[in-house]
């Protein structure tokens, strides 16, 4: 049985433990789909945003200028602190709250715009992330979520989600398209914009911002390099000799709509 305190408590340490890596990763701070939120929310002046799951705060970072405020939380304090942090000088119409995703503290219709960007992986119950998500929008608002999925395909799935799992011991689970827009769907959540694309890991500093040991990367580095060459190919493996250089996963931007 799974023990879903248990999880959070893995999260909040891996995220705390290395909360300056995050605010400080490439892979996160940089990417097109910050560019993309605002023209794809296209958010009016006033406008309320909720940002679950800041991490380093790169998504409260693109979308506070073109918002009245924005309200970011991470169930991760030190995590949220070091976002604050990186933020003080870019953005001055944030707030910053300690909130579980699955249980966010806040009034029903509280929001016109919610977002949650590569995050969502951490959480054990995405059915109850996404209703709470419905909850705080006000009827017409809007829901970005980007984040790291698995193909439909089996082998692809567990491959993936193995990998993570090894890297990262707080990794629950890359969820598949199909998955999420069955929950979206539940919550009265209806999309209208999304696109898929491959997003290439410099290998050496990927593994390395989670795992605790050469021996943890070694067993990272033993499942890539033992997987067939189907499952290789499609996760773009670029190696020099037996060493792994970069490798790609699938991540998915969508945008939904609160039905009036």
């Amino acid at each position: 049985m799974r023990d879903d305190k248990k999880i959070k408590e893995e999260v909040k340490q891996q995220f705390g433990a290395n909360a300056e890596k995050y605010v400080n990763s490439q892979t996160h701070a940089t990417g097109e789909d910050l560019a993309l939120l605002a023209p794809w929310l296209n958010p009016l002046p006033d406008s309320v945003f909720l940002d679950v799951a800041t991490g380093g705060g790169h998504l409260t970072k693109a979308i506070a200028p073109h918002v009245g405020q924005v309200i970011a939380t991470d169930l991760t304090q030190p995590m949220l602190a070091a976002a604050r942090n990186h933020l003080k000088s870019h953005a001055s119409n944030v707030l910053y709250v300690v909130a579980d995703a699955e249980a966010l503290p806040f009034l029903n219709e509280s929001f016109d715009a919610v977002g949650c960007r590569i995050a969502a992986h951490h959480f054990p119950n995405p059915e109850e992330f996404v209703k709470e998500v419905a909850r705080v929008l006000k009827p017409g608002g809007k829901f970005v979520l980007i984040d790291n999925i698995a193909a439909e395909d089996e082998k692809l799935d567990r491959f993936v989600n193995t990998l993570e799992k090894l890297r990262d011991t707080s990794h629950v689970r890359s969820y598949s398209r199909s998955e999420w827009l069955k929950w979206m769907e539940q919550a009265g959540l209806v999309e209208s914009q999304s696109r898929i694309r491959k997003k290439t890991f410099p290998y050496s500093s990927w593994v390395r911002r989670t795992t605790e040991s050469e021996e943890q990367v070694e067993q990272v580095t033993a499942h890539i390099t033992s997987a067939d060459e189907k499952i290789q190919a499609y996760f773009a493996v670029k190696k020099e000799g037996e060493q792994v250089v970069s490798i790609q996963v699938d991540e998915w931007m969508a945008l939904f709509e609160k039905l009036e």
